[in-house]
């Protein structure tokens, strides 16, 4: 194996060194006086939602995050039932890590409203109850929103229990189509625009990458 020779550090004019510099010390002190000026510490609902792919595996990602700080977290899919990749990963963390299920399948799948209504409503007795748990720091609620999208749980009751959460814990939910309710009530709302996904060009979903 062949290693190249780093380049050496180009040479930048004195004077623009300089104001390189100055231009940096004072973006820094912005910076600094921003970053002093925000004095709040509390459990943040942050919501993950659009078209686009990526939003349960920015949820997982702050997963790693926690564990990484020491805290524990708490995981509950609904509507999902398949084994996933971040699922067999996560484990590995021992008791660290709380995961359920408690989906059937999405709604094309189990073609069997009632059944999925259940099913949501199972995952959400399961997320109270980890909601509770002052050993968790971090809870997934790993779409949420399509349950929430489909009327098969009562919106303002789920918007009002997160709400009340416990004020040190992070909760995330997932999902396309957030309910307005939801992104009101929460801290913390990104969408993930689509710009182009390769199943339009035919590739089929693959382990390590869609699961």
């Amino acid at each position: 194996m062949t290693h190249e020779t780093p380049e050496e550090t180009p040479d930048v004019p004195p004077d623009a060194a300089a104001r390189h510099r100055d231009k940096m010390q004072k973006r820094k002190a912005v910076q600094d006086a921003e970053v002093a000026a925000k004095t709040i510490e509390k459990g943040l609902l942050l919501v993950h939602t659009g078209p686009g792919k990526g939003k349960s595996t920015a949820a997982f990602g702050l997963a790693l995050r926690a564990l990484g700080h020491g805290r524990r977290v708490g995981v509950v899919q609904f509507i999902k039932s398949r084994p996933t990749g971040e699922q067999a990963a996560l484990e590995s963390f021992g008791d660290r890590v709380v995961w359920h299920t408690a989906g059937e399948g999405f709604t094309w799948e189990t073609q069997d409203k009632a059944r999925d209504i259940a099913a949501c409503r199972r995952a959400w007795e399961i997320a109270v109850g980890l909601m509770d748990d002052a050993s968790i720091g971090l809870l997934i609620l790993d779409e949420l929103n399509i349950a929430l999208r489909y009327d098969y749980l009562p919106l303002d009751a789920v918007v009002a229990r997160l709400s009340e959460r416990r004020p040190d814990l992070h909760v995330v939910v997932t999902g396309r189509n957030a309910k307005p309710a939801l992104t009101e009530a929460a801290d913390l709302v990104t969408e993930m625009t689509l710009v182009k996904h390769h199943f339009a060009a035919g590739v089929k979903t693959q382990a390590g990458i869609e699961y």
